[in-house]
């Protein structure tokens, strides 16, 4: 069988420019799921009273999804499990293989809800979706006729349109319960922990409305995940979320890089479902999706250029692209980022409007080949058909340039970092909803963050500043109120590298807050490795480059593997309502063009940056009146 790739998801125009791949061998028998060993009691499960870092991604998509599948995935969402736990998984169709450097904590397959499993069942020559009409000509060997109709389901499904016999609930349930038993049968309490989860791919006008939902377990989980068939509308979906929980399901969302979303991601006057931004709205909102996605493969949506003229790291990694096929610019950036949605659902606060945008952060994945790709050095690309240097070079020549430059633009995955007790499932959930997270460019950075109206220089000097933080201040994700008399919000910030990875540069606190009821923002250099100072203007020398970008290397002479602060706020407003988040800033390090320009004996592309600095960005303490 022969499958149409398209570099892109949703991409129609390329159908026919795209390389095909060599005939897929037949398929063995999807092997058995086997535990390393029997599930550990819940006496055997490591606690951690003050919180550990764990990470793992939220955005995986496998060939049961639509696009994965047409872009010539052949992975599954046993084998997404099996990549998070450190195994080595099928690349392609015609070989190869996917192994990540360090395994993650745990890990969500969240496929695409439309059409969920069903191209790849049509392979199958016992799967009912295989008897179709429409699954002989999509597995066609003939390239016309599979363009037809690979373009029949896609074009419909552009207009939210479903073919009613690919959304058959009678055999869709089937595939739905397949996913949420594999995640069972992969989850291991204290060791790896899995989590049921489907992708709803709201997508109007080809701009960025998707979100990931996952479930604590499967108590409660539905026949049926809820698809932008059943409605496009985020406030419908979040109707279907609290119905569910009424049926005794714990569950929630995270709503997908803004970037692609030309302001719809966080509206600005009324949503795209049509509501007023209010009270209610907000609080469905953030009752349902407690973390948002500020970085992934398409790209990072902290902040942009325009939005934040006086930050000189804001031009990092910007995928300015909607998801149209011709690769069309996105022109709208407010609405689409987080700094500027933050700030802006303070001024709503004030103005007694609730705050719809109260969310932490996390980095995430959209990987469609089961692998997230996380580390620079080791970038298996978004696709299958872009999974090894030497494929991407192929398939870069093949496209339309506007839309090669488009995947060189690709970032490598992020990561979400979750604050918890332990690797379970209660834990890790519990963390989400109350925000204590945080999100990186896919390098394993660990910081902490605490707010406080009694912290001092002292407060992190001894062994047990952590339970101290814990007891007279709040978390990242946390509130403060009320603020004491003459008393200004005290910091304390830890930053610690990736073991074995490049040093730090400096830690950032961005505070926003509302003054006259317009939104303001300052950047803070905080801690500085080094011997470097802030200058009476704010600037700050830069940390240096070693890149060797002939040879893909650098060295950690520059940076510190640890930084820390206490910072107090010395512009305190108690009547503004304000909030404060952490920006931790890596040296520079080649980014992963420049490991594929290494290892190909290519001079490096002019198109995008040789070295990047790497980040993480802690969820938000906000401040109210």
């Amino acid at each position: 069988m022969n499958r149409l790739l398209l570099p892109t998801s949703l991409l129609l125009t390329l159908l026919a420019c795209t390389p095909r791949p060599a005939p897929e061998p037949e398929q063995a028998p999807a092997p058995e799921i086997k535990q390393d060993e029997a599930a550990p009691s819940a006496a055997d499960v490591q606690v951690h009273p003050n919180n550990e870092a764990f990470f793992g991604n939220f955005h995986v998509h496998t060939s049961w999804s639509f696009d994965a599948y047409t872009n010539g995935s052949v992975t599954t969402p046993d084998d997404a499990f099996r990549w998070a736990k450190g195994e080595a998984i099928r690349a392609s169709a015609d070989g190869g293989e996917l192994k990540v450097e360090t395994p993650l904590d745990w890990y969500v397959v969240s496929d695409h809800a439309e059409y969920l499993g069903v191209f790849k069942q049509m392979e199958d020559p016992d799967s009912p979706f295989s008897k179709l009409a429409i699954a002989q000509r999509i597995t066609s060997d003939d390239d016309t006729v599979a363009f037809a109709a690979f373009s029949e389901v896609l074009d419909k499904m552009n207009e939210n349109e479903a073919i009613p016999e690919l959304v058959d609930p009678a055999l869709s349930t089937t595939i739905w319960k397949d996913v949420v038993r594999i995640a069972e049968e992969h989850n291991q309490p204290g060791r790896f922990t899995a989590f049921p989860g489907f992708e709803w791919t709201s997508a109007p006008g080809e701009r960025n409305l998707h979100r990931v939902v996952i479930f604590k377990d499967q108590t409660g989980v539905p026949d049926l995940p809820f698809s932008s068939f059943d409605s496009n509308k985020p406030e419908e979906l979040w109707r279907w979320m609290d119905a569910t929980r009424q049926g005794g399901a714990s569950l929630l969302a995270v709503a997908h890089n803004g970037n692609a979303s030309e302001g719809l991601m966080f509206p600005v006057d009324k949503s795209f479902g049509g509501s007023s931004l209010d009270a209610a709205y907000a609080d469905a909102r953030t009752r349902n999706e407690p973390v948002y996605e500020v970085t992934q493969i398409k790209g990072t949506s902290e902040t942009h250029p325009t939005l934040s003229p006086n930050d000189e790291f804001a031009n990092f990694e910007l995928w300015q692209y909607t998801l149209s096929a011709n690769a069309n610019p996105s022109t709208v950036e407010k609405g689409g980022y987080a700094r500027e949605a933050l700030i802006r659902g303070l001024a709503l606060d004030a103005a007694g409007q609730g705050n719809p945008f109260k969310f932490g952060l996390i980095g995430d994945s959209d990987t469609h080949n089961s692998a997230s790709t996380p580390e620079e050095d080791n970038y298996t690309g978004k696709f299958a058909i872009e999974w090894s240097p030497e494929v991407r070079k192929q398939t870069e020549e093949d496209l339309p340039p506007k839309n090669a430059l488009q995947m060189k633009r690709f970032s490598s995955g992020g990561l979400a970092g979750v604050w918890a007790r332990s690797n379970t499932r209660d834990a890790l959930f519990e963390s989400i909803q109350r925000k204590e997270t945080f999100a990186t460019t896919g390098p394993r950075i660990k910081v902490r963050t605490f707010a406080g109206w009694d912290f001092d220089a002292q407060t992190m000097s001894g062994d047990g500043w952590i339970e101290t933080a814990y007891a007279g201040g709040v978390p990242m994700g946390g509130d403060l109120s009320s603020a004491p008399e003459g008393k200004s919000p005290t910091l304390l910030i830890m930053a610690m590298a990736e073991p074995g990875g490049a040093h730090l540069d400096r830690i950032q606190v961005i505070k926003g807050w509302v003054q006259d009821g317009k939104p303001m923002e300052q950047i803070h250099d905080v801690a500085l490795s080094g011997d470097r100072t802030v200058a009476e203007d704010g600037s700050v020398p830069p940390v240096g480059n070693t890149v060797d970008v002939a040879n893909a290397s650098y060295t950690n002479d520059i940076g510190a593997p640890q930084l820390s602060a206490v910072w107090t706020d010395p512009d305190f407003d108690a009547s503004q309502h304000a909030l404060y988040y952490v920006r931790v800033l890596q040296i520079p390090t080649p980014r992963w063009s420049t490991y594929d320009a290494k290892r190909l004996g290519d001079a490096p592309s002019d198109e995008v940056p040789t070295s990047i600095q790497e980040r993480a960005w802690t969820s938000p303490i906000w401040y109210t009146p």
